[in-house]
C-alpha cells in the first residue's frame, strides 16, 4: 500500500500508464541483456581461446614440417577454403542453387530464419532479394498471423467446452434434454459462458506442449539423419523455430540421403508448424510479460496520469466523431462531379476535405475509419492494456480476453 503524501515515479515525470508500461519494459529488456551478456561471456569465452590457440598450434606445426611454405599465402589459401566451404561449393555438400536448394533459401528468407548458409554474391541477386525478401516477410507475418488467430479460437474452444462440461458435473448447469427446462435456462446459461474467457496461462501451457512435441519429433527425424545427438537436433529446432537461425547447424546439406524426397518434405513440414507454434507461442508469453510489467508498476506505486479526452478542432483528416467520441456517421457516396465546392476545392488547390477524401476513395476508406475508430474506442476504454487494434496482441487481447488485464 502507498505511504500518505507519496507521489509516483510516472506522477512526478507526468507519464501515462502505457508510455510508462514502454519505458519499464524498455529497462527491464535493458537489463534483461546485460546479464545474458555477461553469463554468456562467462560460459564461452574460455571456450573461444582454447579453441584458438588449438587453431593456432595447428598451423604452426603444419609450418614447422613444411617451412618451405610462405605463412602469408597459407592463411590465404585458409581464408579462401573458409569461404568456400560457407558458401557450400568445397567438401561432401550439395549445391546450394539447384531447385531444391535455391527452395530452402527463399524458405529462409521469407520465415526470417536466415541461416547465412547461403546468400546471394551477385549483384542483380542482391537487388532482387531486397524486393523479395520485403514482401515474403510481410506475407510470411500475415501467416503467422492468421495461424495464431486460429489456434487461439481453437483452444479458446476446447477449453469452453472443458469449462462448460465442468460446470454441468457441479450441477451449475442443467443438462436436461427436456426442451422446455433448456428453453428457460439458456438465456443465463449463456450469459454465463459468453463472460467466461479462456485463462492466458493454460492457453501459453498447451502451446508450450505443443510446440514441445513438435520439436521432439523433428529431432527424432534429424538427429540419425544428420549425424547429431539428440540435444544437438533439440537445439536446432529452437534455433529455427524461434526464427534466429545462427547457422552453425543445417539441414538437408549433404550430398545424398536416403529417402531424401521424404526427409525435404517432412523437414518443411516440421519447420513450418514449428515456426507458427512458437510465433504462437512468443505472443502468448508477451501477455504474461505484460502482467509482470502492470504488477511492478503496481510494487513501484507509480501514480500514471489518466488518459483525459482533449477537445481539438476538427480538421480535414481527423473526423469529427472521433473527437466526440461518437459511433461513426454512415459514409455516403456522392458524385463529385456535382459538388461545387469540391470542383472549388480542387481547382483551388485548397487541403482536400475528409469529404472530398472518402469519395475519392470510397468504400475502402470507409473501412479504414470504422477500424479506426474501433482502434480508438478499444483504446480510450482499456486503461492498462496495449493500445494497438491490430496485429497479434489485438487478437490475443480479443480471443482471451485480455483487454482488462
Amino acid at each position: 500500500m502507498s505511504r500518505p503524501g507519496r507521489r509516483g515515479c510516472c506522477a512526478l515525470l507526468h507519464l501515462r500508464e502505457d508510455n510508462a508500461r514502454f519505458v519499464l519494459l524498455f529497462i527491464v529488456m535493458g537489463i534483461y541483456m546485460l546479464a545474458g551478456a555477461g553469463i554468456f561471456m562467462l560460459l564461452e569465452a574460455e571456450n573461444e581461446t582454447t579453441e584458438r590457440k588449438h587453431y593456432q598450434d595447428a598451423v604452426d606445426t603444419f609450418l614447422s614440417q613444411y617451412p618451405e611454405v610462405n605463412r602469408s599465402r597459407l592463411q590465404t589459401l585458409l581464408d579462401l577454403h573458409g569461404r568456400a566451404e560457407t558458401a557450400g561449393i568445397v567438401g561432401d555438400k550439395r549445391p546450394r542453387w539447384d531447385f531444391p536448394g535455391a527452395f530452402y533459401f527463399v524458405g529462409t528468407v521469407v520465415s526470417t530464419i536466415g541461416f547465412g548458409m547461403t546468400t546471394p554474391q551477385t549483384v542483380p541477386g542482391k537487388v532482387v532479394l531486397i524486393f523479395y525478401g520485403f514482401f515474403g516477410c510481410a506475407g510470411a507475418i500475415l501467416f503467422f498471423n492468421l495461424f495464431l488467430e486460429r489456434i487461439i479460437t481453437f483452444l479458446a474452444y476446447i477449453l469452453r467446452a472443458i469449462h462448460e462440461r465442468e460446470l454441468k458435473r457441479k450441477g451449475l448447469m442443467n443438462d436436461s434434454r427436456d426442451s422446455k427446462d433448456r428453453r428457460s435456462s439458456q438465456i443465463s446459461e449463456d450469459e454465463n459462458l459468453d463472460s467466461w474467457k479462456p485463462s492466458v496461462y493454460w492457453v501459453m501451457l498447451i502451446l508450450l506442449l505443443g510446440a514441445g512435441i513438435v520439436a521432439c519429433c523433428a529431432s527424432a527425424m534429424y538427429y540419425p539423419v544428420e549425424d547429431w545427438s539428440y540435444f544437438e537436433a533439440m537445439y536446432f529446432c529452437f534455433v529455427t523455430f524461434a526464427t534466429i537461425g545462427f547457422g552453425d547447424y543445417v539441414v538437408s546439406q549433404k550430398a545424398n540421403y536416403v529417402n531424401v524426397h521424404f526427409y525435404r518434405l517432412g523437414n518443411f513440414i516440421f519447420i513450418v508448424i514449428g515456426c507458427c507454434c512458437i510465433y504462437s507461442l512468443f505472443n502468448v508469453t508477451s501477455i504474461v510479460i505484460k502482467q509482470f510489467l502492470n504488477w511492478l508498476l503496481r510494487r513501484l506505486n507509480c501514480q500514471c496520469q489518466v488518459r483525459k479526452p482533449t477537445r481539438t478542432r476538427r480538421n480535414a483528416i481527423t473526423p469529427g466523431h472521433l473527437h466526440r467520441g461518437t459511433k461513426p456517421p454512415p459514409v455516403t457516396v456522392a458524385d463529385p462531379d456535382g459538388d461545387s465546392d469540391s470542383e472549388y476545392r480542387r481547382n483551388s488547390g485548397e487541403m482536400i476535405s475528409m469529404r472530398d477524401f472518402l469519395q475519392a476513395n470510397k468504400i475502402s476508406l470507409a473501412m479504414m475509419q470504422k477500424q479506426l475508430w474501433e482502434t480508438s474506442q478499444r483504446g480510450g476504454n482499456s486503461s492498462s492494456g496495449f493500445q494497438g487494434g491490430v496485429g497479434p496482441l489485438a487478437i490475443l487481447n480479443r480471443k482471451l480476453g485480455q483487454d482488462e488485464i
